[in-house]
């Protein structure tokens, strides 16, 4: 660095590294700051900008652009996830990052102190369930259902291969997450079995209460693919008709039950936020609900400047990790698909 002083703090070293006095260390510059007595220079070994870099300088087709880092997880000193894409169909990035016999791999991996390093194919297309399934290896995916709404992934696997997604510690799946930018759900084939089985019946009781008819139109509903009573009241009426064993006529009684229940819930509820306090104008927010308003005085959160004072961590939940355990917070919006 010549003259100028480079600092850094034990937290952006690799885990169980000591460099002594004199030893040279590659680092990431990552901030620079003016101050009185002169620039003070940030590095870093631990950010995910370092592997990148050196990757940049192990791989002379990252360092020219024809492949392109996409994204980089890290756990410093233990293990990493890269993924890379290539803009000429000609080259492997994968192979070009791997390199003869792995010799530019493992020039990165001794530089990392022997951090394991996955290197991961970018999907050409922009396509969030297979650079998902990428992210996973070494597991072997069976099925996999997003969630756009929420950001979230339901990955299901064998049971033989259940360990090997997660990873000691939850590694591999954290690792994964961070990599897509997903949050990433894993299921065994049975779990998945049985937790559908499960909505099946609860979507059924449901449309039973709510529509007041027999089990066999509630069980027809659900097989359907209707899962709210919103749905049933607001879908296409042919929708409905085209059901076996339906014509117009029962498509609409029963969409004109749907609204009627979904109209009762909402009085109720809005008499519900009343008697908690909640005022007027916190209904006025964009995309607050009358189920919303319910929770929000249940917690105590009555005025809009109430509201405007929760933190995104009050509201949909947090993670608090304690002597190696991972301890899960519920926020105001647990019942609620809101994405953070």
């Amino acid at each position: 660095l010549g003259r100028a002083e480079g600092i850094i703090r034990r937290d952006e070293m690799i885990p169980r590294e000591n460099p002594r006095l004199g030893d040279r260390i590659r680092a990431y510059i990552f901030d620079v700051r003016r101050e009185q007595r002169g620039p003070q220079i940030f590095l870093s070994r631990a950010k995910p900008e370092f592997m990148a870099k050196l990757f940049a300088q192990e791989v002379p087709e990252v360092y020219d652009g024809i492949v392109k880092i996409v994204a980089v997880a890290r756990d410093p000193g233990s293990r990493a996830k890269i993924a890379v894409t290539s803009k000429d169909k000609a080259i492997d990035p994968v192979g070009a990052c791997v390199g003869m016999r792995g010799q530019r791999v493992q020039a990165v991996v001794a530089e990392l102190q022997g951090e394991k390093v996955d290197i991961i194919q970018y999907p050409d297309k922009d396509d969030a369930a297979t650079f998902v399934v990428n992210a996973l290896a070494p597991a072997e995916v069976a099925k996999v259902v997003l969630d756009d709404d929420t950001n979230r992934i339901e990955v299901v696997v064998p049971e033989s291969q259940l360990s090997l997604a997660i990873g000691r510690r939850g590694q591999n799946v954290r690792l994964a997450s961070q990599l897509t930018g997903w949050d990433i759900d894993i299921l065994t084939e049975q779990e998945e079995s049985e937790r559908r089985q499960k909505e099946f019946t609860e979507r059924s009781a449901l449309f039973m209460e709510a529509l007041d008819v027999d089990e066999v139109i509630a069980q027809l509903l659900a097989t359907e693919g209707f899962e709210t009573v919103q749905e049933v009241a607001f879908v296409d009426l042919s929708e409905i008709a085209h059901i076996e064993g339906f014509d117009e006529e029962t498509a609409g009684e029963i969409q004109a039950r749907a609204r009627e229940f979904l109209e009762r819930q909402e009085a109720e509820r809005d008499a519900k936020r009343k008697e908690l306090g909640v005022e007027d104008a916190v209904a006025k927010v964009a995309g607050v609900t009358t189920a919303m308003l319910v929770a929000f005085g249940e917690n105590d959160i009555k005025t809009v400047e109430d509201l405007a004072g929760c933190a995104t961590d009050d509201l949909v939940g947090w993670t608090e990790r304690k002597d190696g355990e991972v301890k899960r917070f519920d926020g105001t919006f647990k019942p609620f698909p809101v994405s953070r």
